[in-house]
């Protein structure tokens, strides 16, 4: 797999999640249990694939969809 860049630091019940560096999204609750419990067995390639997914930074192929329901959802 390659890598796409994405890291994570669990701290205090977070696990938080960058992207080139930069602060993507912070897990707190069940999901950062779930996301640090899946981090153990995980591979390099399968983290990467789960980091995009929970950042949104994952290509679905609905793109342009997403955007039309956020631009109705949000008036962006």
């Amino acid at each position: 797999m390659e890598d796409l860049n994405f890291t994570y630091i669990v701290k205090d019940n977070e696990v938080t999640i960058y992207h080139h560096g930069r602060k993507a999204t912070t897990l707190r609750g069940d999901k950062a249990r779930q996301f640090a419990e899946e981090a153990d067995s995980a591979s390099f390639g399968d983290m990467q694939q789960l980091m995009a997914r929970l950042t949104g930074n994952y290509k679905r192929g609905n793109e342009k969809h997403a955007k039309k329901i956020q631009r109705e959802k949000y008036g962006y």
